[in-house]
């Protein structure tokens, strides 16, 4: 019985209702800039720059991070070679660093692919050591960033 009375009830109810829409348009006005008005104190020209020799050392230390599990790698490469992190293969082409200070700064070409080297590429470029943000691999899971170029072992620095 409970079953007809439904169905009784749901024949019988208007047909569903539909909602209006109504679309308004706005009246924006343009957008206006005003002139840039001139500094009053002048930046001055350049007058010199510093360029710094840079040395190609042996190779890289880059540090992997896995988000998910917080367990952390250190990547000893020579240039040229490659090392696979999860499933992330990176590829370290060359790092140098200042000649007159080789602790200072480090700068290293790096390529990281997907899926082992299959894949996409997930980076390519200059990773700075000082700025690891600067120029970062955009990936939901692994984090990869330089510490430092690995010199010569006659200059003592390993």
């Amino acid at each position: 019985m409970k079953p007809l009375m439904a169905l009784a009830l749901i024949l019988a109810a208007p047909a569903a209702y539909a909602q209006d829409i109504i679309i308004e348009t706005l009246d924006i006005a343009p957008l206006t800039s005003e002139p840039l008005v001139p500094l009053e104190v002048p930046l001055g020209d350049v007058t010199n720059e510093t360029v710094v020799e840079a040395v190609v050392g042996e190779g890289a230390l880059l540090r992997a991070l896995d988000r998910l599990t917080g367990e952390h790698v250190d990547l000893d490469l020579p240039n040229g070679y490659s090392a696979n992190v999860g499933p992330l293969r990176v590829d370290m082409a060359q790092c140098r660093y200042p000649a007159d200070n080789p602790t200072g700064e480090a700068y290293a070409f790096v390529s990281i692919l997907d899926e082992q080297g299959e894949g996409q590429t997930r980076f390519q470029g200059w990773m700075i050591a000082s700025s690891p943000a600067l120029n970062a691999l955009d990936h939901a899971r692994y984090d990869v960033w330089l510490l430092r170029c690995k010199t010569s072992e006659a200059e003592g620095t390993e």
